[in-house]
């Protein structure tokens, strides 16, 4: 049964009353509006399909971080140092755009309003990466399963990051500096005042560590004597595979120059301080569409033109689970062998 009553306010509360459900109330601006709810409730909980959108309405996207950052992720969502951070990074982009919105309020446009917004830029924030975005989008998702399924919220509409486009996964990125970029670009690291960007950059180069692997790398994981660095923790490696890593001359200079700091860490510095100082580098030096991570891709490309390294020991450097992945260096072989027969042709002649 569902009765009206006329607030000081002026608005309409609506109340509908079934045996073995709990009261349902909501306040509407008119009767009529507060009418038509209360046939569609009742019609819902005769049909046996209403839910409950009371507690999704009064907890905000907001309410819903704070909760998981404190009580879930330490307990549940165990990564890697620098993922970690990832996440809160993450969390905190989906505060700014989310946090005043209740749970009930997310529905598919605002979700793709979000979408379109972050690959778009505006004036007070660049625009990002189609990768960075569908990490984002996953990371909502995540927060409303735990919402739903940790915290017994019902979504009134599903979770509306399932029913949205996502931006296309990367293809891999290919961007190199050329011989005039790296002279600058090296000459604006050399500049930071972060004392971590040239080694950190450095050992990027000559080693094809990841990011990660790198800002979670201790000293009890080098070995100067044998020239290796040993990735055997699973908080130091992507993909959870152990590897050696070898060490070139200048990768060596680099951590025989390097002080011991307390905490153990080769490069004690957090991963979105790196961050600023390398974007900040790369502007300086006026670089575009670059990011760390195209520093692994370089090493391995200039491994790859060696032409001394086969694909099988190109994996045993990078790390990466299947040859698949680096089918895309194979050609800077092929390019580095052709020159070979050239040139062999050539003394012929």
């Amino acid at each position: 049964m569902a009765t009206f009553q006329m607030r000081e306010s002026g608005y309409v509360q609506a109340r509908v009353r079934r045996r073995g459900y709990p009261v349902q109330s909501k306040t509407f601006p008119n009767k009529t509006l507060a009418q038509e709810w209360a046939r569609r409730v009742e019609a819902e909980i005769d049909r046996g399909t209403y839910v409950s959108a009371s507690t999704a309405e009064r907890t905000t996207i907001g309410d819903l971080i704070k909760d998981f950052k404190s009580d879930f992720a330490p307990l549940h969502y165990r990564v890697r140092e620098d993922e970690r951070e990832a996440w809160r990074f993450q969390l905190d982009r989906l505060n700014d755009f989310f946090g005043d919105y209740s749970i009930a309020a997310v529905d598919q446009k605002l979700v793709a309003s979000f979408r379109d917004s972050r690959l778009k830029g505006s004036t007070d924030r660049r625009r990002v990466g189609e990768s960075t975005v569908r990490k984002e989008l996953y990371m909502l998702s995540k927060l409303l399963g735990y919402a739903e399924n940790e915290k017994g919220i019902t979504l009134p509409r599903g979770n509306p990051v399932e029913k949205i486009r996502k931006p296309k996964e990367s293809e891999g990125r290919d961007r190199r500096l050329s011989e005039d970029e790296w002279t600058k670009f090296e000459a604006e690291c050399r500049k930071s005042r972060n004392p971590w960007l040239v080694p950190a950059v450095t050992l990027a180069v000559e080693t094809a560590m990841r990011q990660g692997e790198l800002l979670g790398l201790t000293w009890k994981s080098v070995d100067t004597k044998r020239k290796l660095i040993y990735l055997t923790k699973k908080s130091e490696i992507k993909n959870e595979k152990p590897r050696a890593v070898p060490l070139s001359p200048a990768a060596l200079q680099v951590l025989e120059g390097l002080p011991k700091s307390i905490n153990g860490k080769v490069i004690p510095c957090a991963r979105m301080t790196l961050y600023g100082v390398f974007a900040a580098a790369c502007h300086r030096a006026k670089i575009v569409d670059f990011t760390f991570h195209d520093l692994r891709h370089e090493a391995l490309s200039r491994l790859a033109e060696r032409g001394d390294f086969n694909v099988l020991e190109l994996a045993a450097v990078s790390g990466h689970k299947t040859l698949q992945m680096l089918e895309r260096y194979t050609h800077l072989q092929a390019e580095r062998l052709a020159d070979k027969l050239a040139k062999k042709r050539t003394k012929r002649a």
